[in-house]
């Protein structure tokens, strides 16, 4: 290592918040975009056809 060479140059300190601040942007987008996505295309009024669940129960003439 020289010794007048600069360990950080203020265009890398630049590029390098810069590079921070892209890389944050893209994760907070990964992070919440699917779900946004998927709240938006599931609908509430989807007509369910489940059948509701009953019992018959037989009296023994006992």
């Amino acid at each position: 290592m020289h010794s007048n060479s600069q360990s950080a140059n203020t265009t890398d300190t630049y590029s390098h918040r810069l590079a921070d601040l892209v890389g944050t942007a893209i994760a907070l987008l990964t992070l919440t975009l699917p779900l946004f996505v998927i709240a938006h295309y599931s609908s509430n009024n989807v007509p369910t056809n489940q059948q509701p669940l009953t019992y018959q129960l037989h009296k023994s003439s006992e």
